[in-house]
């Protein structure tokens, strides 16, 4: 069973078509996707060298034609996802390879990496919109989406594979109970974490990552972004905390997202420091400062009150426990935040290593048959360099070297739980700060009040005298 999706791949604005090309088959031949690149196949192009030879294409279209180019379509993606547990990768592969034979007709040139990275083994077909003659290009004609699903389908049949049954109206469960609408803002949310994940290094990477997810972009003054039945862009300032342009720079930076969320201050806080009245007159604060400050200390006490009153908290060492015990908590799961953080950090950089010993093996076989020859060495020396780090980080693990296919379901396993903790770790931050304000406003009115009695005993005793 497959399901395909036809999409066109567009040149972005301020970009050239060979980066924009360069871009796309980059992503579809990630070597941590397909097996060190052992899942690519390719007709009438070098998997290499595919941006440029797909760009010399359309140069040659313009001079051949003397057409203009309508549009700015560059290449069309087919994305065809396979069941689990059905299919192999060099089968999906192979029959990636046919059905984009079937649909181009052998007449566009056109790669298949099969990406095995997810429990759903699935192929990423990108091929010229530019015919291999150079004199025509494709056409994206009316359902044309339904037409590549059948294609699909049958391909998949004569492999001996299930495809998915369509289903009549009238056998259609109807829905008893609707989910609440979620908003264009947490799709984005939900998108820009899911593209986070795959670590992008600036905010152009970034766009890409939405770009291939569906999502149009727009750089200005500010960025801003619009997908699938949005009329209207929207731009990251408008997304909240942790989703604004200045913090993914400091994400991009190699902050963690726990720093940037907890560097973030809290637009409307549930509760308010007690101004210090004197401490303010002190610095030069006039009598309407001191007005206006009264009534703050008086609405703030009034919600500090309010929130001890919906906390059932009556006792001020109950206030006091609870205040230590919610901190306590807060240092716990930033701790275990940290770890996983760590531990993702140590997974990426073992896959790196791992791929970066299977692609040098052979060159460091050569550099020691070479007996070690200093020539050999200088002719060489990033794969021997990349070989000898790779070896360092292998002898410091215990046990056998994990796999590829391993390290990627650890990490996804971290990840998840990381993600699962850092709902947690918000929601215990704004705990802590909620109950850590609320001592901190009735130490302070306790305080006053003691200073008071004092201001007034001293008076009466200067009374008596």
């Amino acid at each position: 069973m497959a399901a395909t999706r036809l999409i066109a791949m567009h040149q972005n604005k301020g970009r050239s078509l060979q980066k924009c090309l360069k871009d796309r088959t980059d992503y579809a031949q990630n070597p941590e996707k397909t097996d060190s690149g052992e899942l690519v196949s390719s007709y009438q192009c070098d998997p290499e060298f595919v941006e440029e030879q797909f760009a010399s294409s359309k140069k040659e279209y313009l001079e051949i034609t003397g057409r203009k180019i309508v549009g700015d379509i560059i290449a069309y993606q087919i994305r065809q996802s396979f069941k689990p547990g059905e299919i192999t990768p060099e089968e999906a592969n192979k029959i990636g390879y046919e059905t984009a034979m079937r649909w181009t007709k052998g007449q566009h040139a056109f790669i298949v990496a099969t990406h095995v990275d997810k429990a759903h083994i699935h192929n990423h077909i990108i091929y010229n919109s530019t015919t291999l003659s150079c004199d025509r290009k494709f056409r994206n004609f009316w359902f044309c989406g339904v037409a590549l699903q059948r294609l699909s389908d049958l391909v998949c049949l004569e492999n001996g594979l299930s495809v998915i049954e369509p289903v009549k109206p009238s056998q259609r469960v109807k829905r008893t109970e609707y989910p609440d609408r979620r908003s264009f803002r947490e799709d984005i949310r939900d998108a820009i974490d899911a593209c986070l994940e795959q670590n992008p290094k600036d905010m152009d990477e970034l766009l890409r990552l939405l770009l291939e997810m569906g999502y149009e972009s727009k750089r200005g003054k500010y960025v801003s972004v619009k997908g699938k039945g949005q009329k209207k862009f929207l731009r990251f300032r408008s997304l909240g905390a942790g989703y604004r342009e200045h913090d993914l720079e400091r994400i991009f930076a190699g902050e963690t997202r726990e720093k940037v969320a907890t560097a973030e201050e809290e637009t409307e806080p549930k509760l308010d420091m007690l101004l210090d009245i004197q401490k303010m007159i002190a610095k030069g604060k006039g009598p309407g400062y001191e007005r206006w400050a009264k009534v703050h200390n008086i609405k703030q006490m009034a919600q500090t009150l309010l929130f001890l009153e919906e906390h059932n908290l009556r006792d001020y060492d109950e206030l006091a426990a609870k205040a230590k015990s919610v901190s306590d908590r807060f240092a716990e799961i930033t701790e275990r935040q940290k770890s996983l953080e760590a531990r993702l950090t140590e997974i990426a950089d073992l896959k790196k290593h791992i791929i970066n010993y299977s692609k040098t093996k052979q060159i460091y076989v050569a550099y020691r048959e070479s007996g070690y020859s200093k020539k050999f060495y200088e002719a060489h020396r990033e794969e021997i360099t990349l070989h000898k780090a790779a070896k360092d980080a292998f002898s410091k693990i215990k046990g056998k070297i994990p796999t590829i296919k391993e390290l990627n379901a650890e990490y996804a396993q971290v990840l998840a739980e990381k993600k699962k903790t850092y709902s947690e770790y918000r929601q215990a931050r704004q705990e802590m700060k909620d109950y850590q304000t609320a001592k901190y406003n009735i130490d302070r009115f306790l305080q006053t009040e003691e200073q008071e009695k004092q201001a007034e005993k001293q008076k009466q005793n200067t009374k008596a005298r």
